[in-house]
């Protein structure tokens, strides 16, 4: 059989692997009856909701609390690391494994079994990595928890900067196939979060940014655990608070 026909192979079966949504499916088990698509977060002081619009961990988790949503992580890093070490052990010397990787990614953000509405694959992205470089990636991870919160102050920051620190490790010690496959993973990440990036301008318009914010907070337990250990981290916040509005 061809590389050409096997890296085809890869790719059909990395999107359909990936586009298996087990935020739905753990939550139709867990809780019969709950379409996780209805998900909403109360706007702070207000009596108004937005559709979360992601299924996914995080969504799950807001359901039906952080022990399934950690149950539903840890299977979606399992539907692309396993067909990773597969690809790598039966061609070792190929590049089958970022195909498969990649389009595991493309699957779980848009899924051809859900009219292509999923989620933004944190998990997916997490657990392909580690089969390539853990050690890295978990030290892009610290890198990028402590940079957010001991630095910037910014739980969203302390989530998803360990991609950026990826990059630079990847560009120091990486392949170069494993530094282009960090790059693109940049890449369909941020045109999976255009959506949220447009809502969240649209809210910064109608002044309700903030609101949702906290909103998010106190309906996530992963955005509020992030929150209250950037609240008692954050080394720079005694300067903010000098420079503040004085009362």
């Amino acid at each position: 059989m061809s590389n050409t026909i096997i890296a085809g192979l890869a790719a059909l079966l990395g999107y359909l692997l990936g586009s298996i949504s087990f935020a739905r499916v753990v939550t139709r088990i867990a809780a019969p009856g709950t379409n996780i698509e209805d998900l909403r977060v109360e706007i702070s002081g207000t009596d108004e909701s937005i559709p979360v619009g992601i299924a996914g961990g995080n969504a799950a988790a807001m359901l039906l609390g952080p022990r399934w949503g950690l149950s539903v992580a840890v299977l979606d890093m399992l539907k692309v690391v396993l067909p990773m070490l597969a690809f790598k052990e039966l061609y070792p010397d190929e590049n089958h494994l970022f195909i498969v990787a990649t389009m595991g990614l493309v699957g779980h953000n848009w899924p051809i079994y859900y009219r292509f509405r999923g989620g933004r694959g944190f998990a997916v992205i997490f657990g392909s990595f580690l089969v390539l470089d853990w050690a890295g990636t978990l030290l892009s991870l610290l890198l990028g928890l402590a940079f957010g919160m001991l630095i910037v102050g910014s739980p969203m920051v302390a989530y998803i900067s360990w991609l950026w620190w990826l990059v630079a490790w990847l560009a120091w010690r990486g392949t170069p196939q494993e530094l282009y496959f960090a790059l693109a993973v940049n890449l369909i990440f941020l045109l999976a979060v255009i959506p949220e990036m447009r809502l969240m301008l649209k809210m910064r318009r109608a002044g309700i940014y903030q609101a949702y914010i906290e909103g998010l907070y106190t309906s996530s337990p992963r955005w509020r655990g992030m929150k209250k250990m950037t609240e008692r981290l954050w080394l720079l916040r005694p300067f903010f608070d000098r420079r503040g509005p004085k009362s």
